[in-house]
């Protein structure tokens, strides 16, 4: 039960802590659950955000894999409720103390003020993914072209996935 304990503090924590959405706490995230905790090592973590990313909800729904993990069934459910439910009650609360402050000089310097916050957190979150999936020429390949094609076009992003699984399966093959 202590397990549980530990997962329901760090993933609260990390509710409360992603600002401008999941990614912003990845490189915490990895933190705690590759490197101090020990219960993913790189590559599941890596598989657990892949994970999250194709299945149908939130992104974020790798939390409960790594909860599942970690303590099972009871594990998944626990940390799916400390990741979601902490975040869903803040964004309630200030979202009804927000809608008061409309047009303040205050609540537009706030927004003003976050939204680089933001960005810069996304960004580390992505360089923290990137530092455990490429892990060679052919993945960092991967990654240039999947960066670039969106700059150049639009191309909806179910084919860039589709086209990184099929290079994967023809590329890097074990």
């Amino acid at each position: 039960m202590n397990q549980i304990g530990t997962l329901i503090r760090v993933f609260a924590l990390l509710s409360l802590l992603a600002v401008g959405g999941g990614t912003a706490v990845l490189p915490a995230l990895k933190q705690h659950t590759v490197d101090d905790q020990h219960w993913l090592t790189n590559d599941q973590f890596r598989d657990a955000y892949s994970l999250g990313q194709v299945a149908p909800g939130p992104n974020m729904l790798m939390v409960t894999v790594i909860g599942y993990r970690v303590a099972g069934l009871l594990g998944a459910v626990a940390v799916t409720l400390a990741f979601f439910l902490p975040a869903c009650a803040l964004a309630l609360c200030i979202g009804r103390v927000w809608k008061r402050f409309y047009g303040s000089p205050w609540r537009v310097a706030i927004q003003r003020g976050l939204a680089p916050v933001s960005i810069g957190l996304m960004c580390a979150g992505i360089l923290s993914l990137a530092r455990v999936a490429i892990s060679g020429v052919a993945t960092l390949v991967f990654a240039a072209i999947v960066f670039a094609v969106p700059l150049l076009r639009h191309v909806h992003p179910a084919l860039l996935i589709l086209g990184g699984a099929i290079g994967g399966l023809l590329l890097l093959r074990p």
